[in-house]
C-alpha cells in the first residue's frame, strides 16, 4: 500500500473564458472543481492503477471537509488526514485567449507547533497500524512548518524501513540535500535540477552526468530527472540510463511530473526492477499528458506505451 502524504491540499477551482476581460465581470460557462494538490494527483493515478493508497496531509475547514468527502468516493483510496484548525485553500485557474493559464493560488493556513507533531505521531500510528510499502512526498510546505518538516518524515518512514519518493523543490529539498536523512527517490526536472547547481538549464546528459555524481547527492539510490519530450535521465545506484519516449499528442502536461511520481511509487511497491519502475513511471507521465483532466490516466493505454518507453544503459 502506498502512503501519498500532500501537506498543502487545496480544492483546485478551474474557470474556462473564451476571453480574460481586465477589471470588469467574466461569466464562465462551465466549472470544475477537484481535490488538489501535487500528492492528490498521485493518489488518483495510483488508485486509476488500481493500487491502494492512503491519502494524508492537513485538513481544515469546510473545504478540507469536501476534500475528504470527495476521495472517499474514489475506488483503492482511503483518506486519513489529520485535521487543522485552519481552512485548507483554495487555487483557482483561469483558462482564456487560445491556451492561455492566469493562475490565483492561495497561500493556504498555517500549521501550529502543536499541529506539525500531531501530524507526525499521526503517520507513526498509520505505519504501525498499516502495511505500508512506500510513501510518496508531494508539494509546498505550508506556512508555519521548517524547510527540514520533510527531514522528520523521511527519518520516521526510515524507522519502519519504509522507502519515501520525495518530489519538492527549493528550500525543503536543499535541506533533504544537505542533510543526513535521505529518501529512496527524488524527481527533479532539468531546471530544478540546474537550478541547484546555479547554472543555466540543460538536457545534455554529460553534464547532467556530472552533476548527479557529486557529493551532495549520494545517499538518495533513485534520481530521476525528468527532460520533458526528451523523456529522463536516470541515476540508480551508480549507474546511469538515458530513457527515450515516444511522441505525444499533448492535451494537457499539467500533472504529468506527479502522474510520474505514482508510477514510481506503484511499481517500486511491487519490487519491480529498475526498468520496470522506470518504464511504469515514465508511462503514466505520458498519459496524464494526454487527457484534459489533471492527475489522470487512461489505464487501457498503459500496455501499448510502456512498450514504447526504451531504457539504456549508459
Amino acid at each position: 500500500m502506498i502512503l501519498s502524504i500532500t501537506l498543502n491540499p487545496s480544492i483546485d477551482i478551474s474557470y474556462p473564458l473564451e476571453h480574460l476581460k481586465i477589471n470588469t465581470t467574466n461569466r464562465p460557462l462551465a466549472t470544475s472543481k477537484t481535490p488538489g494538490g501535487k500528492g492528490l494527483n498521485v493518489t488518483r493515478v495510483a488508485a486509476q492503477l488500481k493500487h491502494p493508497v492512503i491519502a494524508t496531509g492537513f485538513l481544515g475547514g469546510k473545504l478540507g471537509e469536501w476534500i475528504n468527502e470527495q476521495l472517499l468516493h474514489l475506488d483503492y483510496v482511503t483518506p486519513d488526514f489529520f485535521p487543522i484548525a485552519g481552512e485548507t485553500r483554495n487555487c483557482i485557474a483561469i483558462l482564456h485567449d487560445d491556451g492561455q493559464q492566469t493562475e490565483i493560488l492561495e497561500a493556504g493556513p498555517e500549521i501550529s507547533e502543536q499541529e506539525a507533531q500531531g501530524f507526525l505521531t499521526h503517520i507513526e500510528k498509520i505505519f504501525n497500524e498499516q502495511s505500508i510499502n512506500i510513501v510518496t512526498i508531494s508539494g509546498s510546505l505550508p506556512k508555519g512548518l521548517a524547510n527540514d518538516y520533510y527531514k522528520q518524515i523521511i527519518q520516521l518512514a526510515n524507522k519502519f524501513a519504509i522507502p519515501t519518493i520525495l518530489d519538492v523543490s527549493g528550500k525543503p529539498l536543499d535541506a533533504i540535500l544537505n542533510g543526513e536523512v535521505k529518501p529512496f527517490a527524488i524527481k527533479p526536472n532539468d531546471e530544478e535540477l540546474c537550478a541547484i547547481e546555479g547554472i543555466p538549464s540543460t538536457r545534455d546528459l554529460k553534464i547532467l552526468k556530472d552533476i548527479l555524481s557529486k557529493d551532495l547527492y549520494k545517499g538518495i539510490p533513485l534520481i530521476l530527472v525528468s527532460l520533458g519530450k526528451d523523456g529522463a535521465f536516470v541515476r540508480y545506484d551508480g549507474q546511469f540510463y538515458k530513457v527515450s519516449i515516444p511522441h505525444l499528442d499533448v492535451v494537457n502536461p499539467v500533472g504529468s511530473g506527479d502522474s510520474t511520481v505514482a508510477g514510481l511509487a506503484v511499481a517500486t511497491a511491487q519490487d519491480a526492477l529498475i526498468e520496470a519502475i522506470v518504464k511504469t513511471a515514465m508511462t503514466t507521465g505520458m498519459l496524464n499528458a494526454m487527457e484534459k483532466a489533471t492527475g489522470c490516466i487512461n489505464p487501457a493505454l498503459f500496455d501499448s506505451y510502456y512498450e514504447k518507453v526504451i531504457v539504456e544503459k549508459l
